[in-house]
Parts: C-alpha cells; structure tokens; sequence
C-alpha cells in the first residue's frame, strides 16, 4: 500500500498523505516511505510542494497500533525509532525548494510538526491544532525543533505544557499558520500562493531558503530531542499515558 500519493504538474509537485482511514496517522511505513519521497523530490528540478492529506484530516499524530508496538520498547529502540521520525521532519525542514502547508483538517502532534516545517501554511478554518503529547504523558520533543522556530518560546510555553489543542485562527496568531480561509476556498487560495512564490526567481528562492536554514539551524539539537523523548516514552508517566490512550481511559494523573 502507498502511505503517500503524489503528482507533479510542470514543476510543482503536490504531495498528500494517503491513509485516510486513520485521519492520515503516522506508522512507521508512513515515515519511512515519506523520507525517501522527500529524499528523491529534493533531487528533482522543482520549483514548489504542496503538502496536504486525504479526506477530512491533515494528520491526526501517531497511529494508535504503532503507539501500542512502541510500548514495550527499550530507551534504545525508542531512540532508533525516534531518529527516523526525526529524519522525516529534517527531510521535510530541508526540501530545497519552498513547501507549502494546505490544512484541510486537524493537525495534531506530529501533524502539527509537519505544518511547522513548510514555509507558507494555508488552513481550513475548520481545523484544529495541538502539541497534544503531554496529555498522555510525552513531550513534543522530535518536532520542537521546528515548531518553536515557528511560534517562539512563549507560545511553545503555553500549548506544550498543557497539550490543549486550538483552532486555525490561534494557529494563525501564533505564526504557525499563515493564512486562514473557508474550506470550500482552499484550493483557490492554495493556487494564489502558488502564483506568487512562482513569481520568484528559482534560484533565489532556493538560495533564500538554504540562507535562512543555515542561520538557525544547529544538528546537535536533534540528538537531544530524540533522547529526551526515548527517556520519556519508558518513564512510569508516558507508560500510563499510552496505555490509558490505548485503553480508551483517562490516565492516572486526571482526577474523576
């Protein structure tokens, strides 16, 4: 099965997760076959992406199936798997030419990290937002990154601490979303956005964005990330939270 479709017009390239039965989850076969897609357009002679999902969700976070695999896991294999999400979201961060973000639903963890990673981002007005890990005990530590590079320290202060989710004109507010439309208006503001970054010229684009990446960006960051989460994931508090998240119950720190 695709994880992912995708298709190139001239030399735009629209991707879209394809897993719509799960609100377009990640697994690990989505992460993976989504690096090496970005990995082979990164070579290609684009000048644009559109990333977007399937049906009524962008991407609802972690698969719940690969969560309840991941339970058992040791710090090191957590670490392992830990460092290809990380790959994905670093791909993405990196695609040498300009990403757009279409939000046609919720975006939610690792959701919200994609959105966090493309450059312009347009969003349904209808969709909602949240670094939702804390409330099952985790962090949002693989994509904080890229996130916080979006937001700043404040908002990441007050959304990743409580894991409460918030609609597209928060996003909006918060400079993770950039523009705020209708769903039926979607797709023409998509084509807007697109005739404007196209107005510029390919190689300056290009260039811009490897300038503004090599300004901010610093790799030993990303193994921090990882070995916070792995740390995390085995702990007594993200243990209770992923069972109780897999049990269909409120963890042990929620009071009735």
């Amino acid at each position: 099965m695709n994880y992912l479709k995708h298709t190139i017009d001239s030399d735009v390239v629209t991707v879209t997760l394809n897993r719509e039965d799960v609100h377009n989850a990640f697994n690990a076969e989505l992460i993976a076959e989504a690096t090496s897609l970005f990995k082979e357009l990164s070579t290609k002679s684009l000048r644009l992406m559109v990333l977007t999902g399937e049906g009524k969700s962008f991407c609802a976070g972690a698969d719940l199936n690969w969560m309840r695999s991941m339970k058992s896991w040791s710090e090191e294999e957590n670490f392992k798997d830990s460092k290809k999400l990380a790959g994905l979201f670093r791909t993405l961060n990196e695609m040498p030419f300009p990403v757009i973000g279409r939000v046609n639903g919720h975006a939610l963890g690792g959701g919200a990290g994609l959105v966090a990673c493309c450059d312009y981002v347009i969003s349904s007005e209808k969709a909602l937002f949240g670094f939702t890990e804390a409330r099952l005990g985790l962090l949002p530590a693989v994509i904080s990154p890229y996130v916080m590079a979006k937001i700043g320290e404040s908002q990441a202060r007050a959304w990743f601490l409580s894991g409460e989710r918030f609609g597209a004109e928060q996003a909006q507010r918060m400079n993770l979303v950039h523009q705020v439309v209708p769903l039926e208006k979607l797709d023409e503001a998509i084509e807007a956005v697109k005739k404007s970054f196209l107005a510029a010229g390919p190689g300056a684009a290009r260039e811009a964005k490897s300038l503004i990446y090599r300004v901010r960006v610093s790799h030993e960051v990303e193994d921090m990330t990882c070995k916070t989460i792995s740390r995390i994931r085995i702990g007594s508090e993200g243990q209770e939270g992923m069972r109780a998240l897999l049990e269909k119950q409120a963890p042990n720190w929620v009071k009735p």
